[in-house]
């Protein structure tokens, strides 16, 4: 029998150091990289890398796969990017704890502030908990295809304590305390730490501020400090709406209290840094993170190499469906019945009228109506695309026209791109580049029907480090392999070591890159979401085993459920 389960021969190394890359084969025993050298015993199992890069397995710090991974244990379509450990419950948005009489109230934190369908969640999840220990019990019997590690949600934690005021009041000292008890018993249990939601965009479907952001801001703090006690996890929030006031003493109040309690309590502290609007603004939160570690505290921004956008299409969303009742009418009609009707000139000419000239509301209220030069149509992941308004004015029509015609001529397959920030690539190649911010945030697993970031790091790896040269190949690496494993505490990982798990991908770096999304109708009940492949990638191994050859899922399920148990020196 072979020493080897596993040999990667002929390839060359990208060992997520930073370190420059050399050729070398790696052997596999078990879980774990037995061998990096030259390897003249046959595997078991034996992968040509001739032409390729080995690299660890890449790591998404900031999913919502929370209920996903109920259904689809491999984490798609993360897993089709080489990714083999994914971060879920950010945010605040967890489905644990859960009274089994309080269900509905987890779910409505969750179903409109990230874009699950309750209905998936109601018939997809297999509860068989309260607790958030019992959660990760019941992740821990599941097969699974990569790595997932779990957060405990703030607003999950208030309705279990609250019930229905967890959405109206501040807590009183035993709500304060009985959080804290289970905040701890969840910390102890192997939670990857703790996340609130602070910011004014997440909403309840029935128009309610979600749970956490009823929070006091005292309240935070002694739950943070809680942690602070325990010596475990990472705290992560998505900040509170005055970042975007353009008042510099709000946001340096705010920003102030981050930092004061980064400092008092030791505790990593990570959220989203984008750009958009006035660029001092992501310019005061690379500050904060210099600041705060200059100050005692651990810090760091979750970036991320693209311009933050919806997608639309026929077939999920348009900017016209829910503002405009001409478009309204047409769009609660079955595709093929469109189609007909966009191919009638009068139908067509009322459709166009109407976005041009019609007076856009919604709720009773008036509506910003589209830009056209912010909306790309989509037909490359990773070049540039022309505007809607360019294309329209090239075939000399408007765009909602054009909008039209494309989705005729590609059977409603055309996505059309909405930019709202990250737009200058100056501005986000400064945060890429900042020593203190960690290349993830895709989302993935939420607004299933609005986006599709899963791509993130093959987007890096063919933008970043191929088109553009930003960054080469082994800093490229690192800030999706070493670099999230270290911010995460996954000591286990994230590197090509001997004795380290035997995480890794093996691609082209010349073809690596993603491809277009797809609309599917795969989650439970038959409802819509996004998914999206990529091109390059030779093979995706999780705990030794080939898990994704040439796009395609082999059968096997070795993922893990990972647990932390010890704070991460980050920062």
């Amino acid at each position: 029998m072979s020493e080897f389960s596993l040999v990667i021969r002929n390839g060359t190394v990208v060992d997520g150091s930073g370190l420059a890359s050399y050729r070398a084969d790696v052997g596999v025993a078990g879980r774990h990289i037995a061998s990096i050298g030259r390897i003249r015993d046959k595997g078991e199992t034996e992968i040509d890398a001739e032409g390729q890069v080995v690299t660890p397995g890449f790591i998404d710090g900031h999913t919502h796969m929370d209920a996903q991974v109920f259904w689809d244990p491999l984490g798609t379509p993360s897993c089709w990017q080489g990714v083999t450990t994914a971060i879920m419950g950010n945010c605040g948005f967890t489905l644990a704890p859960a009274r089994a009489d309080a269900r509905e109230l987890v779910l409505r934190n969750l179903e409109r502030a990230e874009d699950i369908p309750a209905e998936a969640m109601a018939e997809g999840v297999e509860w068989s908990w309260e607790r958030f220990s019992g959660y990760l019990d019941a992740l821990d019997r599941r097969p699974l295809g990569i790595n997932f590690g779990a957060y405990i949600g703030h607003s999950a934690l208030r309705t279990w304590v609250m019930g229905e005021r967890a959405f109206e009041e501040e807590a009183t000292d035993d709500d304060l305390s009985q959080m804290e008890l289970e905040l701890r018993d969840a910390l102890r249990a192997g939670a990857m730490g703790f996340t609130t939601s602070r910011s004014n965009n997440h909403m309840t479907a029935d128009n309610r501020p979600v749970a956490s952001r009823i929070a006091s801001w005292d309240e935070v703090v002694h739950l943070v400090m809680a942690m602070s006690d325990e010596g475990r996890g990472v705290f992560e929030l998505s900040n509170e709406s005055v970042l975007s006031s353009p008042d510099p003493a709000a946001r340096d109040e705010y920003t102030g209290r981050l930092r004061a309690l980064a400092v008092a309590s030791g505790v990593p502290m990570t959220f989203g840094l984008t750009s958009f609007g006035d660029p001092n603004r992501y310019r005061e939160l690379l500050a904060l993170l210099d600041t705060t570690a200059a100050d005692g505290g651990r810090m760091f921004g979750q970036s991320t190499g693209r311009e933050s956008s919806a997608l639309f299409s026929f077939k999920t969303h348009l900017p016209f469906d829910r503002l405009l009742p001409e478009w309204k009418e047409l769009r609660r009609r079955p595709l093929e019945e469109q189609d007909r009707l966009l191919r009638t000139p009068a139908v067509r000419a009322r459709l166009i009228d109407a976005a041009a000239n019609a007076t856009y509301s919604l709720g009773g209220g008036p509506a910003r109506p589209p830009d056209y030069d912010a909306i790309r149509v989509l037909r490359d992941m990773v070049l540039p695309n022309e505007t809607l308004a360019e294309v329209a004015a090239a075939r000399g029509v408007h765009p909602a026209e054009a909008m039209i015609d494309l989705g005729l001529e590609t059977n409603f397959d055309q996505f059309f791109m909405q930019i709202s920030g990250n737009a200058n690539p100056a501005e986000v190649q400064q945060i890429l580049e900042h020593p203190r911010t960690v290349m993830t945030f895709s989302d993935s697993g939420a607004h299933v029907s609005q986006l599709i970031n899963s791509s993130l790091q093959t987007h890096l790896l063919a933008l970043w480090v191929r088109e553009r040269q930003v960054f080469t190949i082994e800093e490229g690496v690192r800030m999706i392999t070493n670099t999230p494993a270290t911010a995460w505490g996954l000591g286990d990982r994230g590197l090509v070591r001997e004795g380290l798990v035997a995480d890794l991908n093996v691609f082209d770096p010349a073809a690596i890159a993603p491809e277009l999304p797809t609309v599917v109708h795969d989650l439970p009940g038959g409802g819509m979401r996004l998914t999206q492949r990529s091109s390059g990638i030779l093979a995706t191994i999780v705990g030794g085993e080939v898990v994704v050859r040439e796009g395609e899922h082999t059968g096997r399920l070795p993922g893990q459920l990972l647990r932390r148990n010890r704070l991460a020196a980050t920062g």
